[in-house]
Parts: C-alpha cells; sequence; structure tokens
C-alpha cells in the first residue's frame, strides 16, 4: 500500500490533546517568575492545540509555525516536541523531524508513539537496522499495536529477512483481521519465493476485506494473467487502475515492496493492449480540466 506516515494522529490524541498542565515552579523561584513561566507554558500548549487541530485537517505548513513556537514556551513538553516531530515528517523533513523526537524522548522515555514514529522516519531515510531498533523498543513499551508490527514487517524485506517480515505481518492481523494491507503484503513475499497459489489466497482475502483495495487487486490480476487465467486477469487489473492509477506505475509498486519476480511479471501485464488502454483512460480521467475559454 502507499507509504504510511500515520503516527502524527496518533501523536496528537496520545500527546497535546493529554499534555499536562505546566509543573508548579520551585518555591525559591520568584512568584512573578513563576507565573510568568506558567503564563508561557499555558500559551505554549494553546499553540500546540491550535497546531494540532490544523494537522487535522492536513494544514501542515500552518501548523508547523505555532508548534515551533509552542516548543520554545513550553521546552518541557514531551507531547509539544512529538508534535512537532510528527508535523516535521508529514512535510517530509526528515532530519529535523528525527531532532524534534529525540528531544521528545530525552523528555519521555515511555512514549512508545515517539519510538514507532522515529523508527517511521528512519525507514524513510533507508536506515533499515535503526528503524527496527526503535519499532521494536517501541512495542516493548505498548505490544500488540498493529501499524507499528506493520511497520516492523515492512523494514525486515529490505534486509532480506523474510521469514521476520511475515511474522510481523501475522501478528498485525492477529490484533486485527481488518488490516488487509498486512495481508497484502504477506502475499507480495509468498509471490517472490515461488509460492503463487498462496499469494494469490492472500490477496483475494484482501480484496475480500476492502473491494476498493487497489494493491491486492492489481497483484492478483499479474498472478493471475501469468498462470494463464488472462481474462480474469484483465479484468482484474482494469478495475484496479480504474481504482487507483499510480499502481501502474513499477516504480510506485517498488517503493511499495513489489519484488523483482512480481515486477517483472507486471512489466509484460501493463504492455497488453487493454491495460494499456485502461492506463490512457485513467490519466485523461485526472488531468486538470482546462478553464473553458472566453466567449
Amino acid at each position: 500500500m502507499p507509504n504510511r506516515n500515520s503516527f502524527l494522529s496518533f501523536l496528537i490524541l496520545l500527546g497535546v490533546w493529554g499534555a499536562a498542565q505546566p509543573a508548579s515552579a520551585q518555591l525559591l523561584v520568584p512568584h512573578t517568575v513563576q507565573l510568568d513561566q506558567a503564563k508561557l507554558e499555558r500559551q505554549g500548549l494553546s499553540l500546540a492545540q491550535e497546531a494540532a487541530q490544523l494537522a487535522q485537517f492536513q494544514q501542515y505548513e500552518l501548523a508547523l509555525p505555532r508548534a515551533r513556537l509552542a516548543t520554545q514556551l513550553a521546552p518541557k513538553s514531551p507531547e509539544i516536541w512529538s508534535l512537532l516531530g510528527g508535523l516535521y515528517l508529514q512535510t517530509n523533513d526528515l532530519d529535523n523531524g528525527i531532532t524534534a523526537l529525540k528531544t521528545a524522548q530525552a523528555l519521555d522515555q515511555k512514549n512508545a508513539a515517539v519510538m514507532f514514529a522515529l523508527g517511521s522516519a528512519y525507514f524513510q531515510k533507508n536506515s533499515y537496522t535503526t528503524a527496527i531498533d526503535y519499532l521494536k523498543a517501541g512495542l516493548k513499551i505498548k505490544p500488540n499495536v498493529p501499524g507499528a508490527l506493520f511497520d516492523l514487517g515492512n523494514a525486515y524485506p529490505m534486509l532480506r529477512q523474510l521469514t521476520d517480515a511475515v511474522a510481523q505481518y501475522e501478528k498485525a492481523v492477529a490484533q486485527d483481521k481488518a488490516f488487509w494491507p498486512a495481508i497484502n503484503n504477506i502475499g507480495l513475499i509468498k509471490y517472490e519465493s515461488g509460492d503463487v497459489e498462496e499469494a494469490i489466497r492472500r490477496w483475494r482475502a484482501a480484496v475480500a476485506i476492502d473491494a476498493k483495495a487497489a494493491e491486492p487487486q492489481l497483484a492478483m490480476a499479474v498472478a493471475l494473467y501469468s498462470k494463464g487465467d488472462r481474462e480474469q486477469g484483465l479484468a482484474l487489473g482494469e478495475a484496479a487502475i480504474e481504482i487507483d492509477s499510480r499502481y501502474s506505475d513499477l516504480k510506485f509498486l517498488k517503493e511499495n515492496l513489489w519484488g523483482n519476480r512480481l515486477l517483472a511479471d507486471t512489466k509484460k501485464f501493463l504492455e497488453t493492449p487493454r491495460i494499456r488502454a485502461t492506463i490512457a483512460q485513467a490519466q485523461n480521467r485526472e488531468l486538470p480540466k482546462r478553464p473553458s475559454s472566453p466567449q
């Protein structure tokens, strides 16, 4: 499935909305300084809540400056630092995202969501061993989170640890029977290992959960076409591309962990006249409508 970066909403739920009120200052600090600091921290929390609300509407560019200022006003709040880190990840600023999340981690070493977000960030930086370490650390704190198990499963194939990958995907499905992306990815691994029938079975199961899931539908189409069931394969492939034409792009498929064997079979499939026509039609529908000429 398309690369997920869903931890921002998780961080918002676990973080800013549950952020603690500023703690009382030490008695030795002058009273006015205590009041000023408490006021600044309240302002920081308010700004962070605004940023979180903007993020829920995907207005990340508006949310970022508020979150940055919030960390200056309340620099000891791990929730606000985690929110800032999540926002950076959403805008693909991985380095700043990692820096902010590590600050959150230093302030609260038991926050599993921060560990998961760091794992996601390092995966995007192709640092797969580090990604695995953070994801496993988060799962020790909060086990059985389907999304984190799925991300851990995605990291293992990058190190050719396919058995470990399948084990994590199976754990994700055990926690959420409707989590079709994990079922889909088991199918990807089975196909590469030559177990085509098992791959097809997994993809059928994924489509049974979500009939609009284009990825397992296209993968199953390619598998059926390649094993000789051409009419059913072409029909399924047409339907999948009409749902989401991104899956007609081999680069996009590779980014979503499709292996070399499936990619080679998909390349042949995409070159068939019926599928090429379907791709052209889908792309034409997606072109922005030109404004009509003035009369």
